[in-house]
């Protein structure tokens, strides 16, 4: 139900538009200066504001720019009277909707309040649009497969996701990096009720606690340092879709209160903002932490662990389902090579071989990083040993390949991966970078980076 705003300090006015007002069905606040209405204004989620253009104190061209500030998607409408009128037609040029001439008659207040809702929920719908548009833009634009797999342990997996997906209850889903827990998220969004919705994602290991409840929750203008327009957050985006919490339990105490609150009330409040905002999401979280633990320790809520831990789910490594390696190298290969290298079809079962033995420390992750290299150094149109990286060329013995250099690192492995891959595309582009970078399917500015991080030269 839409809440208008009217402001006005004369009474006889005041109570005549709320009565107009209620009895189509909408509901309506009043006060008697612009002050008392922005402090109305702030507390409350206004739809329309309807403001007397003379009034001691604060006037209605004040009231006007406070509420175009603070929310320019809300429209207001001046009060004026016959004399005012060239003052009302200034107002509207800064961003009024329309003005009412006094007296005024029910009728012509009805059809001006109809026209202003249609505005505002129009202006909503764009400024959602463009909220979504701008969260995918600055998304990753990577590739992601498709959940591959027929291992028992897989199978299971399956079978759960297939209960839980047409429900609205939480999902939480644990395991080691890289074993493809978004993926699970999305799967069970597709096939979920709210399918049609928006399915929005954030990390919350990511970003510092203020950045994040910025995300989370979106911000009002000027509640903080840089804060220079309202923003929506994820929740609002995410509103009758999936928000899906990847690292959940990278979340500080106070961050893990107002969770608590959205999921038990489904409300909470922007930054900076008194409003009281309402959304129906469904929540799917993820973690390679073990939360037992965090909760054991006094790091995670009890409370809310077990409001994400409705339905878990937990991901097996891929160490413990090798029998799904040679589809999954087949599936990579498949989504790959178009881009890549077009000539590569398959891969030699000594090179397969190689992949089997391997321990996987980053999972299906670090095997599609693999496949992707060994894309590149192909020379024809299967995957030869040789054009593995060098930490795989080694002796299999006995079933797990030593490491380079040691005992490296996951992120040193795929440092020296893509180290490897930016030299092999360097050389095939003649030293020039535009060309290397797109081989690569990354920016110019990003290879810019990558040669200077590996002194490339």
């Amino acid at each position: 139900m839409a809440t208008i705003l009217i402001i006005d300090d004369n009474e006889t006015i005041r109570i005549g538009l709320q009565q107009v007002i209620r009895k189509m069905g909408y509901n309506a606040l009043v006060a008697a200066s612009g002050s008392e209405g922005l402090q109305l204004f702030k507390k409350n989620e206004i739809d329309f504001v309807i403001t007397d253009l003379k009034m001691e104190g604060m006037g209605g061209v004040e009231v006007l720019r406070a509420v175009g500030d603070a929310s320019p998607d809300c429209p207001t409408m001046i009060i004026t009277a016959f004399g005012t009128v060239e003052t009302a037609v200034e107002a509207m040029k800064l961003g009024a909707f329309d003005f009412l001439q006094k007296p005024f008659a029910p009728e012509v207040v009805r059809l001006k309040v109809e026209r202003a809702l249609e505005l505002g929920l129009a202006r909503k719908a764009k400024r959602r649009l463009e909220g979504e548009n701008e969260y995918l833009r600055s998304e990753t634009q990577g590739q992601y497969s498709e959940l591959v797999g027929s291992a028992p342990c897989m199978e299971a997996v399956f079978k759960v996701m297939d209960k839980v997906s047409p429900t609205d209850s939480s999902v939480f889903v644990a395991g080691e990096s890289g074993t493809g827990k978004e993926l699970v998220a999305r799967a069970i969004h597709n096939k979920s009720r709210c399918a049609g919705g928006p399915f929005i994602k954030v990390n919350c290991g990511a970003l510092p606690e203020t950045l994040l409840e910025s995300e989370l929750f979106g911000h009002e203008k000027g509640s903080f340092t840089g804060a220079i327009r309202r923003k929506l957050g994820r929740f609002e985006l995410a509103d009758e879709g999936t928000l899906f919490l990847d690292e959940i339990g990278d979340v500080s105490p106070a961050l893990q209160l107002k969770l608590l609150r959205v999921l038990q009330e489904k409300e909470f409040e922007r930054v900076g903002g008194e409003a009281t905002i309402r959304v129906n999401v469904r929540v799917i979280s993820a973690t390679n932490k073990e939360l037992k633990t965090e909760v054991a320790e006094g790091r995670f809520r009890e409370d809310l662990y077990y409001r994400l831990h409705i339905v878990p789910i937990q991901l097996p490594p891929l160490r413990d389902r090798r029998e799904d390696i040679p589809a999954l190298v087949s599936h990579f290969i498949e989504k790959l090579a178009p881009r890549t290298n077009p000539r590569v079809t398959g891969i030699a079962d000594d090179a397969l071989g190689r992949l089997m033995s391997y321990q996987w420390p980053g999972n299906v992750r670090e095997l599609e990083n693999v496949i992707e290299q060994a894309l590149v150094f192909a020379e024809g149109e299967i995957i030869n040993i040789a054009a593995l990286p060098e930490f795989l060329r080694g002796d299999a013995g006995g079933g797990t390949l030593s490491l380079p250099k040691g005992e490296m690192s996951l992120p040193e492995i795929l440092e020296d991966l893509e180290r490897q891959l930016i030299l092999k595309a360097y050389r095939k582009a003649g030293g020039v970078k535009t060309e290397t970078a797109r081989l690569l399917g990354i920016k110019t500015s990003a290879l810019y980076y990558k040669l200077e991080k590996y002194q490339i030269t």
